[in-house]
């Protein structure tokens, strides 16, 4: 199986940046979409933005213009540069990845990175 490990996240203030990574390790044989959700207290969780295998990218219309995700397949890795945070970006935000592994595709969470905006 896979294991995802988030990095970065914390507390900024409105306007600043921060940055997220995400490994993938363990038994992996392919990695198609990888990417972020974010959960807000009291909120369903909700995408942030994914890239697949082939580099195709969705983004919330709400993030479009302000983050940016990146992925490095050799090394299993996603990040996300998020810029011009806004207090309504405060959530948890968990790296996902969707793994081939023993024939079959499944879908990995990672624990959870705190972000929290400040006005």
């Amino acid at each position: 199986h896979a294991q995802l490990v988030e990095s970065g996240g914390g507390l900024v203030q409105a306007g600043g940046s921060l940055r997220l990574s995400c490994a993938a390790s363990g038994t992996i044989e392919r990695i198609n979409n990888m990417g972020w959700y974010r959960q807000a207290p009291g909120k369903l969780r909700d995408l942030v933005a994914t890239m697949d295998s082939g580099g195709r990218i969705n983004y919330a219309d709400s993030v479009k213009g302000r983050f940016t995700i990146s992925r490095d397949d050799a090394k299993n890795t996603v990040s996300m540069q998020m810029n011009s945070l806004k207090p309504e970006d405060t959530a948890v935000y968990a790296c996902y990845a969707e793994v081939l592994y023993e024939g079959r595709w499944r879908d990995y969470w990672g624990q959870g990175t705190q972000v929290t905006v400040s006005s």
